[in-house]
C-alpha cells in the first residue's frame, strides 16, 4: 500500500511540452491536464481515506482480538467452576442419599 504514484498533480500541472510545427493545440491539451490533475487529486484523496479506513479497522480487529481472549479467559473460568461447583452438589446429593438410607434401616 506504500506504492509512490511517477507523477502528482502539481508535476502534471508544471508539465510543459515543446512546441512543434505540427504539433497539439495547447489549449486542447491544457484543457485534458487539468482533467487529469483533478482526477489525480480525487484519486489521491480516495486513497488517503482507505488508508485511514483500514488503519481503524486494524486497530478495532486488534482490540476485539484482545476481548476475544478475555472472553475465553472468562469462559474457562466460568466452565472450571461449573464443573467443581456440580461435582460438588452431586457429592452433597450422594451424601444425603446415605444418610437417608442409614435413617431408614434404623
Amino acid at each position: 500500500m506504500n506504492e509512490k504514484f511517477s507523477l502528482n498533480p502539481q508535476m502534471i500541472y508544471d508539465k510543459e511540452f515543446s512546441i512543434d510545427f505540427k504539433g497539439y493545440s495547447a489549449e486542447e491539451v491544457d484543457a485534458f491536464l487539468d482533467i487529469i490533475i483533478s482526477d489525480y487529486k480525487k484519486t489521491e484523496e480516495v486513497l488517503q481515506s482507505y488508508q485511514n479506513e483500514i488503519a481503524l479497522l486494524q486497530q478495532n480487529n486488534v482490540a476485539l482480538k484482545s476481548y476475544i481472549v478475555e472472553l475465553e479467559a472468562k469462559l474457562k473460568f466460568h466452565e472450571s467452576n461449573t464443573t467443581s461447583s456440580a461435582s460438588d452438589i452431586l457429592k452433597r446429593i450422594s451424601r444425603l442419599e446415605a444418610m437417608i438410607d442409614k435413617t431408614d434401616k434404623t
